[in-house]
């Protein structure tokens, strides 16, 4: 099914990155039709020539081609494989591409089900953040084969600059996992640099201008640590997001049997931040974890709601910190009581179990 402009393309989930991408291949010409739980939020879209669908079925049912971008695993689940969802409404033929960032044996079982009824998808998470989802620079990671994907790839090519097919249904989100856990690192090295920075009386901004010159910098501290310098907290990326798929990389590292402690530490600080209020704040502010309280009620946090028993499980029990706040925050109380800055637990651990995840 090579595509052509007169290709129908379907969008389902129309948030942060969905709008931009399913601009895109709105302005390249194609005929689109798209939905959203909260309609508001195609608006933008709608106004510029997209057809409204009130549901993901009706939408698919006359593409053919079929997009995605969605929250968790259970909504990618519920979309496609209940009694109304897309593996059944999409006529046959047609290709159904799922952009969350989701599960490998999810995207296995939705791949295997519409191969059943005659038509085909693949998984491809993205990379880029909001800012490539504008550009329409976004990296794709195929979970197929380059010629599984072909007929669809001049669609594709609307909204990223390089694509990466690595082989087999499932293996874009297990890519994809591999990425958010070294993203995760970079963001609590920066946050941790931040910290030491401004305590050993440095001007932070030269000092990061610094590292990110160096070995030491990232992606990460060029684009998000000046964010958090300004104290700009809106969402490139939401906390709730990077939560979610570290937990996906810990639950199937852990059914290969591997441990990740890097991943681990950086949920148990994501999830720390999500359970005080930073649920709908960017990624970058995993630095507000090493600030005083007054400046974490002011981005709109309360320590009072964090559960430091379900943080920290049953590590707690063996004298493990894993969130003790005190009275100057989680990381940041440098000799209080605070979880990573106070240096003087008996046992040296700090923060590193995981929970559930999701």
């Amino acid at each position: 099914m090579p595509t052509t402009h007169r290709t129908k393309v379907a969008f389902i989930g129309t948030g942060i990155m969905g709008a931009p991408i399913a601009g895109h291949i709105l302005d390249a010409g194609y005929d689109l039709t798209v939905n959203n739980r909260t309609k508001s939020k195609a608006e933008g879209l709608l106004a510029k020539g997209a057809h409204w669908a009130d549901t993901p079925a009706q939408a698919a049912a006359n593409a053919d081609v079929v997009f995605t971008m969605l929250g968790y695993p259970a909504d990618v689940e519920d979309v496609y494989l209940s009694t109304d969802g897309l593996v059944r409404a999409a006529k046959k033929g047609a290709y159904l591409v799922d952009l969350t960032t989701s599960s490998a044996q999810l995207a296995k079982d939705i791949h295997d089900a519409c191969e059943v009824e005659d038509k085909h998808a693949f998984d491809c998470p993205v990379t880029g953040g909001d800012t490539g989802a504008k550009a329409g620079t976004l990296t794709l990671i195929v979970g197929a084969k380059e010629s599984y994907a072909a007929p669809v790839l001049p669609i594709l090519q609307t909204f990223s600059d390089k694509i990466y097919y690595m082989g087999g249904a499932g293996k874009g989100q297990t890519a994809k996992l591999c990425n958010q856990v070294s993203l995760a690192a970079c963001m609590v090295g920066y946050a941790d640099a931040m910290a030491l920075a401004e305590q050993g009386g440095l001007d932070v901004a030269q000092t990061l201008d610094m590292v990110s010159h160096g070995m030491g910098g990232s992606v990460a501290m060029e684009r998000l640590a000046p964010k958090s310098l300004e104290g700009d907290f809106k969402p490139g990326f939401l906390v709730e997001h990077l939560r979610k798929d570290l937990g996906l990389a810990l639950a199937q590292a852990e059914d290969t049997e591997i441990t990740l402690p890097g991943a681990e530490t950086a949920y148990t600080l994501y999830d720390m931040l999500y359970q005080i209020g930073g649920v709908r704040l960017g990624t970058q502010a995993i630095s507000l974890l090493y600030q005083d309280e007054a400046t974490c009620t002011a981005a709109g946090l309360d320590w009072s709601k964090l559960d430091v028993e379900d943080l920290a499980g049953e590590d707690e029990k063996d004298g493990h910190c894993c969130g003790r706040r005190g009275g100057d925050g989680c990381c940041g109380g440098h000799g209080g009581d605070g979880c990573c800055g106070g240096h003087h637990h008996e046992d040296g651990h700090c923060c590193h179990h995981h929970g559930d995840g999701e």
